[in-house]
């Protein structure tokens, strides 16, 4: 048995973990070890991909790239393929993901099965809306074919996996569509703002001209009074048709590692404040058009290895939601006004808004809405009792949270945050099961 953790850091069980070499070895370990759910980079918050005490699916070295056209710009590759490998291969070649998350240390599989979105939904969507085809193995053998364009059942089996939390079958190939790109660099530019109206006018206004549009927002300050809006596009090079003031900034060399585990979380009450006011300060005296590599400006945390672990040894939880537009403001300033009194939280707040589009996935989180992303120390009861509090504020407005951070939802948020929960159930491989399907589905 192997100790294995999310990326919150809130359990460390024991899990039966089995490799996975090949499609063809798939069936034949699924009947005999299942049930079971895949393991990734255990980049998820919550229990997501976790078993404790039962089978985890390791399909890590499951990592060729199959196949790439150049004319269509589809990529073929296995499971284990990470999304840092396709970035780092393709975009100076001309190509790069449509859509990624704010890491790159994501396998394909879990891309798809967590349907991520990045920074650009409003133009681009989610994951799924570039995945042009997946195969797939059931715990009991069969081999599903499906993909968007496909017929009925298809297409069915297609929309419960995309988002469907690893809970349809093994995900053993997929294609995905690449975007034409320039190159590797994006002309980006920070704009502080002074409160969640301004955010709302500079979000809008930004995504009618550049396809990326991101907002730090400080937490700490009761109703969001003050942040940092940053947007870009890409750019064929560092160094044409800049604006005068432009600096260029590249890809980090190495990074740096969080070396241990504190014994109390580095982010607390005392922390918290200054925090944010640092890094406040910092960006806006940096704020205006700069060159940047994709890396910085896509997953700036990825620069700090193991940045979990400053936290401490209880972990942490990410709370992220998305409220309907029309609620988004209101519902914002609500909950930024309770987790400002609570003295808890920290110094990661991120708000910004989804484009006008249904998600594919039966289970996909992302929604027209407002997305707000906060990060919490966990200290026990007094923390789940403000989880719960945001709970409330998020079920009054219609909005949902997202699987793939969670790890303690209650069932009727869930189900009133899915509606299509019943469908998915017709597509679930019953030899497949996790934590977050036994908490929240029942099996």
């Amino acid at each position: 048995m192997t100790r294995v953790s999310s990326w919150g850091r809130l359990s460390d069980a024991p899990h039966s973990v089995v490799p996975i070499t090949s499609a063809a070895a798939a069936p034949a370990v699924l009947r005999a070890t299942a049930p079971g759910i895949a393991r990734g980079m255990e980049r998820s918050y919550g229990d997501v991909a976790l078993n404790a005490g039962g089978t985890l699916w390791d399909t890590r070295s499951m990592n060729r790239l199959v196949s790439f056209d150049t004319v269509t710009g589809i990529l073929t590759v296995e499971p284990g393929v990470l999304l840092r490998d396709i970035q780092a291969t393709f975009s100076r070649q001309g190509w790069m993901l449509a859509v990624t998350p704010g890491t790159e240390a994501v396998t394909v599989a879990g891309a798809i099965a967590n349907d991520v979105h990045g920074k650009n939904h409003a133009t681009m969507g989610t994951f799924a809306d570039h995945v042009t085809s997946l195969t797939l193995v059931r715990t009991d053998g069969e081999i599903v074919e499906c993909g968007p364009d496909g017929d009925g059942e298809s297409r069915g089996w297609f929309e419960a996996t995309c988002g469907g939390l690893g809970l349809t079958g093994l995900i053993v190939q997929a294609s995905i569509r690449l975007k034409r790109v320039p190159g590797p660099w994006l002309l980006a530019e920070d704009i502080p703002y002074q409160s969640l109206s301004e955010f709302f006018e500079l979000s809008d206004s930004s995504e009618a001209s550049f396809e990326h549009v991101v907002s730090w927002i400080d937490i700490t300050t009761g109703g969001g009074r003050r942040g940092i809006v940053s947007r870009a596009n890409s750019i064929p090079s560092p160094h044409r048709d800049l604006p005068a003031s432009a600096t260029v900034l590249g890809a980090a060399r190495g990074g740096i590692t969080f070396p241990v585990v504190p014994p109390v979380s580095l982010v607390n009450s005392l922390t918290l404040p200054l925090l944010n006011r640092a890094y406040y300060r910092l960006k806006r005296a940096g704020a205006g058009a700069k060159v940047v590599h994709y890396k910085p400006f896509f997953y700036p945390l990825d620069a700090i290895g193991d940045w979990n672990r400053a936290y401490g040894p209880q972990g942490f939880y990410q709370y992220q939601c998305v409220l309907p537009r029309e609620n988004g403001l209101e519902g914002v300033r609500e909950i930024l006004a309770i987790v400002a009194r609570s003295s808890q939280g920290s110094f990661l707040g991120v708000l910004k808004t989804l484009g006008e589009r249904e998600p594919i996935g039966m289970l996909s989180f992302a929604r027209p809405g407002v997305n707000l992303t906060i990060d919490f120390p966990n200290l026990g009861q007094s923390t789940l009792s403000l989880l719960s509090s945001l709970d409330s504020v998020v079920a009054a407005h219609g909005g949902r949270l997202y699987l793939a951070k969670d790890a303690r939802m209650p069932v009727s948020l869930f189900e009133a945050g899915y509606p299509r929960i019943e469908e998915f159930v017709t597509y679930r491989d019953p030899g497949i099961s996790s934590e977050m399907s036994r908490r929240l589905l029942g099996s």
